[in-house]
Parts: C-alpha cells; structure tokens; sequence
C-alpha cells in the first residue's frame, strides 16, 4: 500500500458544487481506497492504494465522484515524494506579494511553459517548481491578477487546481 494525496478542482465553489468533506471520504473510500483523510472542506484528500498507476487513481476517483455528485470533479494525484518537492520550491522561491500554487496533473513543455509566462501581467511572475507553477503575483493578490487557474489549464492543456503554499505546508507536515 502506498500514500497518495489527491487535489479535487472547483469543489464547495457557489451553490451547485457542493461537496461536503464526509461525502468526499465516503465516496474515496467506496471506490475502494483506505487510509482515507482530509484537510479543510476545499478537497485536499490523503488515501492509501495497492494501485500503482497514478492516471488510474485519479480515472478511479474522478468515476466516483461524478457517481457521488452528478458533476465532474477533475482531480490530481501526487505522491508524497511530490508533494515535498513542490513544498519545497515554494518555499525556496523569495516574493513579497502573494504566491499562489497551481499544482498540474502533467510536467509543461517548455514552449508551454513560456506562453504562460508570456501571459503574466506586470509585476506577477510563473515559476515552476515540481509538478507545479508557482503564481506571484502583487500585494493586491487575485484582485485584478491576469494569471489564475483556468488560463494555466487552457495554456498548459493539463488539469490543474491552485492551493496557497501554508496548505501545502501543513499537508507536508501532517501526510508526508
């Protein structure tokens, strides 16, 4: 059995996506994974597997969310090895605004990875750190920010889902 810790996308956003952490575990642990915990009501998941193939994992959970819910709940794996090295190029990365982790089901190409940068408005930044872009971005934070998650979805062409860097943090500490 290994640890896993899955990210579920656009969860308890507004009145129709709802997805409360009780219904979260019991649909995880209904699609047969143990160990099952999480974080916040925001979709954070930890879950033990004998699978080894990520893309099944995430294939298996996002079958039995929209079973659950009726709606698609795209949702990324990492194994705690992941997890620790996007944690740790967070924290290596100096910005005295706001940083914003936009974590990714797939590794960017590097043209892909330019064309976002090439997006960034004044004053914000993309670095890539792990299986992550990290987004830094002024003092005023999302106000008015160009870069956010569905513009690294639609420029990457892969699933991702944005996590403040305390969350995953204390996700290191707790599940890693």
């Amino acid at each position: 059995m290994s640890t896993r810790i899955a990210f579920l996308r656009a969860i308890n956003l507004g009145a129709k996506r709802k997805f409360p952490r009780d219904d979260v575990v019991a649909a995880v642990e209904g699609a047969g994974f143990t160990g099952v915990l999480t974080h916040l009501n925001t979709g954070n998941v930890r879950l033990e597997t004998s699978m080894r193939s990520t893309a099944r994992i995430e294939a298996a959970l996002e079958a039995a969310f929209l079973a659950d819910r009726g709606f698609e709940v795209p949702t990324l794996v990492l194994t705690p090895d992941e997890l620790r090295e996007v944690d740790a190029a967070a924290t290596a990365i100096e910005h005295d605004g706001h940083h914003y982790v936009a974590l990714l089901r797939e590794r960017p190409a590097p043209e892909a990875l330019a064309a976002l940068q090439a997006r960034a408005g004044e004053g914000e930044r993309v670095v890539l750190g792990g299986r992550a872009v990290h987004l830094l971005v002024g003092a005023d934070g999302v106000h008015g920010m160009r870069l956010g998650n569905n513009l690294v979805e639609k420029v990457l062409g892969t699933v991702a889902t944005t996590r403040n860097p305390t969350v995953l943090r204390t996700l290191v500490e707790r599940w890693c």
